[in-house]
């Protein structure tokens, strides 16, 4: 029976986050916009799965730290910023383009700064995560075609200043929370934490679509508000940082690291 590499488990989970942000382009672009947010949703679950199946068998690989970034750059890069544009941002014609495009272009700095940066594991993510810009705008797009809360112009508007705020968040210093690893260690130390991420599923489970959309606007505004009063009022916290051999696959994916 041929051997299979502990690193071939979490890397499977990397390659349907690939395969669903292709998923997320094709069905937009036949018009259902729906499918294709939740698509995007979906990759950032299999991203996160993909880190925790890491952590729990210790593997990693210069292999996966390519595939990942791959595979987030097609689902949290490419597919929202198509999204974007078949949702509202068409009708600008070459304009509504290259601000659609401006989500692509930010997720990929963001993945190769953090690809030629990186010196250890953070506690805290250095700039928007790309999973957090992909779900807010596939969230929004989702809640926009399943409810007529806004008009057609005013839709537009709001794709437009997330296609110019969220790719700026990404490449910016602004600091973000982690999400808790799920150890009573951890909960111990962070129990605002584990309190405002059950609240926050909570909200997710109760009204979907629109629910994940104002979680993620609350993430955002959190990591700029906390950067504000960090350079007004503190010093900057001191980074902790690991071994570079400790690593796991998951530190450098996105849901834990980029």
């Amino acid at each position: 029976m041929p051997h299979v590499s502990r690193a071939a488990v979490p890397s499977t989970f990397t390659v349907m986050n690939m395969v669903c942000g292709y998923a997320s382009i094709v069905t937009a672009s036949s018009g259902d916009l729906v499918a294709s947010g939740w698509f995007i949703i979906f990759a950032a679950l299999f991203d996160t799965i993909d880190g925790f199946i890491a952590r729990l068998t210790n593997s990693s690989s210069d292999f996966g730290l390519e595939l990942d970034s791959l595979s987030d750059l097609v689902s949290f890069g490419a597919a929202p910023a198509f999204l974007a544009y078949k949702s509202g941002l068409e009708v600008l014609g070459l304009v509504g383009l290259l601000l659609s495009a401006m989500l692509m272009i930010g997720s990929g700095l963001r993945l190769a700064r953090f690809n030629s940066q990186f010196t250890g594991y953070k506690d805290y993510f250095s700039g928007l995560p790309t999973p957090s810009q992909a779900m807010t705008v596939a969230a929004c797009a989702v809640w926009f075609s399943s409810e007529n809360i806004l008009t057609d112009e005013q839709k537009v508007w709001v794709l437009m200043a997330l296609s110019l705020v969220l790719p700026l968040l990404m490449i910016s210093k602004v600091r973000y929370e982690k999400l808790p690893k799920p150890t009573q260690e951890e909960f111990r130390k962070r129990p605002l934490k584990f309190s405002l991420l059950i609240i926050a599923s909570v909200i997710i489970l109760s009204f979907q679509a629109k629910g994940l959309f104002v979680v993620m606007l609350c993430y955002i505004l959190a990591g700029i508000a906390r950067s504000l009063y960090d350079f007004f009022f503190e010093e900057m916290p001191t980074e902790k940082i690991t071994e570079p051999n400790s690593l796991t696959n998951s530190d450098f994916s996105k849901k834990q690291p980029s």
